[in-house]
Formats: structure tokens, sequence, C-alpha cells
């Protein structure tokens, strides 16, 4: 099958990544992004609508049906925001977006990047971890094909431009940490090809650990 994909957050580390690996993968057809400032990346198969509300995308609906995966990857830290703010753009924005997609393409794949330590239960003391954990719930509910992607450690695409300066200083631990501690280091090229997997084949898990992810993707 091949894949028209939706990615958001592709002006970011985890969504750059995960487009540029959409477009050099055979499998996927088109890719559609959806940002708030031009990403600056130009490709044949690449569309990209710029808008800044993603509470109200009531003005790009129409170009937003016809395609069967979206790969979600927009957000934010917890450091240095109130609880509410965080909840408000990791749980309301997130479900907005996926209750329109779900109504414009109920056939479609979702895949969403939380993180490790992400809390299902919605009952643990760790306050983004129950937010995390309350989208996860609800997406999977929104969506037949849901999947929830919890990435450790990611090393960066060759050619990302989108590269937090924290981990730029600690990227010359990965293959140190990769090989001691394989089930939290990933590449962002194994999360895009992941999610293209899981968009063409599904997979037996709706949440994604480390080891789960590097499988899809070597699959």
């Amino acid at each position: 099958m091949k894949i028209k994909a939706i990615i958001t957050g592709a002006t970011g580390m985890v969504g750059e990544g995960v487009l540029l690996e959409c477009l050099n993968h055979p499998d996927v057809e088109k890719v559609l992004v959806i940002n708030r400032k031009p990403g600056g990346i130009s490709h044949p198969k690449l569309k990209e609508i710029i808008h800044s509300d993603f509470f109200n995308l009531a003005p790009v609906e129409t170009q937003l049906a016809g395609y069967n995966a979206c790969f979600f990857c927009l957000g934010i830290s917890s450091v240095g925001i109130s609880k509410e703010e965080y909840k408000r753009i990791t749980y309301d924005l997130t479900l907005n977006v996926g209750q329109v997609l779900a109504r414009l393409n109920p056939e479609m794949t979702f895949c969403y990047v939380t993180g490790a330590g992400t809390d299902s239960s919605e009952q643990g003391k760790i306050a983004w971890a129950r937010v995390k954990g309350a989208t996860e719930n609800a997406l999977i509910q929104f969506f037949e094909n849901a999947y929830m992607f919890r990435p450790g450690f990611m090393k960066a695409m060759p050619g990302q431009k989108n590269i937090k300066s924290y981990y730029k200083l600690i990227f010359w631990f990965y293959p140190v940490g990769r090989a001691l501690f394989p089930s939290g280091f990933c590449t962002l090229q194994e999360v895009g090809k992941a999610m293209i997997k899981a968009a063409g084949k599904g997979y037996s898990k709706k949440v994604l650990e480390v080891k789960d992810i590097v499988a899809l993707a070597n699959s």
C-alpha cells in the first residue's frame, strides 16, 4: 500500500527526521506538512500548508482529506510551563487535530510520538506522564489503527537542521548508549521507518517502546 501521510511538527527535530525518511522512502507517495512557519524543504512528494491555529482547522479542512496516515510529531516539553498550558498543547490540541482527521479520513493510521515513561494508567505521580497517557488512550479510541510511539534518546538523521542544542552536546554518547542500553536508544530514521511500516501493514501492539520501534523498522 502506498502511504499518503500528513506530518505535524515537521519544523522540530523529531518531525523533521520523520519527514526526511518519508521523502526518501519508496512506499510513501505523497506528504502533507502542516506548519506554523515555512519548513524550507522542497520535494516533488511534498506539499506544505502554513496554518498557525491547530485549534481551528476549518480554514484548511478541505486540504486534509484523502490521506491514509498521520505522523503526529508536534509536541512541547513540560519544563518551564504550567500544568494547564502543557495539557492544553499536549492533550487538547492533539485531540482536536485527531478528531478532525478521524472524521475526514476514518480509515487513517495515526502514529503519535509520546515518550518513554508515559503513564497509560493516568494515575501516576508524574503530571506530564499522566497527560501523555490520557492523550494516547483517547487517540486509540478515535482511530482503529492508532500506534503510540515511545522513543527514548533519538539520533538525528543526516542533514537535519532542527536539532536541539543540548542534543548536539551529547550526540557522542549515542553509540555507547545504544550498545549498553539498547532499550533506550534509537535513530530518527528507525522512528520514521517504523511509522511507515505501521501505516502499511500494522503492528501487533498499540504502544511501541524503543525495542518495538527498532524491530518494526528493521522487519
